[in-house]
């Protein structure tokens, strides 16, 4: 779902349509274009006009076939590049990976199969996980892709609308947008192509997250917290908190609690690194 990268290459005017090696592998390891159109939860039809796997879709079809994301999309992902992360830096990645893949698109079943074998323990966070596994064990697939359309779709707007610029104005692509835009720009991150959602989503602000935890954004330790500060903790808390108790939300009940938390223990953690 990988919708911002670092120094993107401008977007090219023309583009042949044939598959990639990535794309083509992806097919084969699901079993033909129908099955993976349904694995990843889209429609048939878009599978074919792909040319290579789009940004977006690249984690989601990474966990539906168990292609790397390296093999499907190497101009994003090369791990040969990728630096030595601390573990628990590494740990801060996936946690907004997670969420990024859950806020930005309906979870495939294989999403939830793999969420299902979440490892929990006694702490806060370890207990947030075994509560969100055990929803994903009850959850059905196809009652999920309702559930996310009623939240954060709607049929004129959804029950939650996940943007910095509403939970912090009122209304849509007001100032917040702008200077995410300011900062973005700063830090070299720019959008690429396919990506149409404005940049204030929670799930592009969680996949930016993620981005600096993993070391795949340069931005020193000062720059992340400012950022989170700036851009994500002023109101993230309070969407995930709207999650727990939204009226069509079952799955994502679990889903905001988790976030909700995680979103705490980043602003404490940051407070003490300052």
């Amino acid at each position: 779902m990988e919708s911002f990268k670092k120094y993107a290459l401008p977007h090219q005017r023309w583009e042949v349509q044939l598959r990639d090696a990535g794309l083509t592998h992806a097919i084969d390891a699901a079993g033909g274009v129908a099955q993976l159109a349904r694995k990843i939860g889209i429609a048939q039809p878009s599978v074919p006009n792909w040319s290579r796997v789009p940004a977006q879709r690249v984690i989601t079809v990474e966990t539906a076939t168990g292609v790397s994301r390296a093999e499907l999309r190497p101009d994003l992902y090369d791990e040969s590049a990728m630096p030595d992360v601390d573990p628990v830096d590494a740990a801060r990645g996936q946690e907004y990976a997670l969420l990024a893949a859950l806020l930005s698109s309906t979870p495939p079943k294989a999403l939830l199969d793999q969420i299902t074998r979440l490892s929990d323990d006694a702490t806060p966070l370890g207990r947030a996980h075994a509560a969100l596994a055990e929803a994903a064990s009850r959850a059905v697939a196809s009652d999920v892709e309702r559930e996310y359309f009623d939240l954060f779709v709607g049929l004129g707007r959804g029950e939650v609308l996940p943007y910095a610029s509403y939970y912090l104005t009122g209304f849509l692509n007001e100032r917040p947008l702008s200077r995410l835009r300011d900062d973005l720009a700063a830090l070299g991150i720019e959008r690429v192509e396919n990506n149409f959602e404005p940049e204030d989503h929670a799930a592009t602000l969680c996949e930016i997250m993620a981005g600096f935890a993993e070391g795949r954004f340069d931005a020193s330790a000062d720059a992340q917290r400012a950022f989170f500060e700036k851009h994500v903790s002023p109101w993230m808390g309070r969407l995930f908190s709207d999650m727990e108790t939204a009226e069509n939300a079952r799955f994502y009940r679990a889903v905001g609690a988790l976030g909700r938390l995680f979103i705490e223990i980043e602003a404490e953690a940051f407070t003490i690194a300052n």
